[in-house]
């Protein structure tokens, strides 16, 4: 339940925190009469994500076993790239993102209504489907259930009223450090995923060595027991892991962990856009 709660508050605050800024500048540039088209591409970002994930729910119910197994499998890869896409694009983009935004929406809103619809579709829409995507492959290995999805509605709730109280001023969070602690807990959840991912794949039959166990501890941590389940939900660990699935997993998560580390550490001082100007993200004259 803790990593789908992750996945949810990390991508829902970086969402919430793109349409706070679209919506701050707007109201600063005294274009209000343009925020609507903003929501429009917002609702139909959250459709497509909606639909994205429904399909993969229940488009996979009709497949064979096998061939359940290998869409789980590749599936899930697919998860872990985009989602290791986007935690090292974050760490590189994060100081200059307000900027960056303000600027695209200038020129979206210079070009007409459907431009900027168009504009904040994309903004929110890769967030979304990242996050529908990646949380249907983090369901799926942690054998589905209430749980999971209760973490990640959770996770965006919690995302939402941070996102609300910091475009209020009434929430100061320091995103750098926010974004390396929930980036590094990805790293470990989606190192589990793409584990999971490479059992489906042996399931399947597409790869080999299912029966090659590197360590069995299901008497010792019983996948029923409290703990047990709390090692499958935040680690996705499993008491009986192949060979396969352990060199996967320690090959992906030690040099992206270590150049995620770098990466954050390595940053340097942000320098401000000449170009564009950087409003508070709270509205001037706004109530409190």
């Amino acid at each position: 339940m803790f990593a789908n709660y992750l996945i949810g508050l990390r991508e829902g605050l970086e969402a919430a925190l793109v349409i706070s800024i679209l919506i701050a500048y707007l109201v600063k540039s005294e274009r209000r009469e343009l925020i609507r088209y903003v929501w429009i591409g917002v609702a139909g970002a959250l459709g497509l994500s909606i639909g994205v994930g429904a399909l993969l729910t229940f488009g996979s119910r009709t497949l064979t076993f096998q061939a359940q197994e290998a869409f789980g499998g590749f599936m899930s890869i697919l998860a872990v790239a985009l989602v290791t896409w986007m935690i090292f694009w974050m760490a590189r983009h994060a100081r200059h993102l307000k900027g960056e935004l303000h600027a695209h929406l200038d020129r979206a809103a210079s070009a007409g209504a459907w431009a900027l619809i168009l504009m904040a579709f994309i903004a929110v829409a890769r967030e979304g489907l990242e996050t529908a995507l990646f949380l249907w492959s983090a369901v799926k290995a942690n054998g589905g259930g209430i749980a999971p999805l209760s973490g990640a509605a959770l996770g965006l709730a919690t995302a939402v009223v941070m996102g609300w109280l910091i475009y209020r001023g009434a929430l100061r969070l320091n995103l750098r450090t926010f974004f390396t602690w929930t980036g590094a807990g990805l790293v470990v959840v989606a190192a589990g995923v793409l584990a999971y991912g490479v059992h489906d794949l042996q399931e399947a039959g597409i790869l080999p060595g299912l029966n090659t166990l590197a360590f069995d501890v299901s008497e010792t941590i019983p996948p029923s027991s409290w703990y047990g389940t709390l090692l499958k939900g935040i680690f996705n660990f499993s008491p009986a892991t192949t060979v396969l699935e352990l060199i996967v997993w320690l090959a992906y998560l030690i040099p992206t962990m270590t150049l995620f580390l770098l990466k954050v550490r390595g940053g340097g001082t942000p320098k401000p856009s000449p170009a564009v100007p950087q409003p508070s993200l709270t509205p001037a004259g706004d109530p409190a």
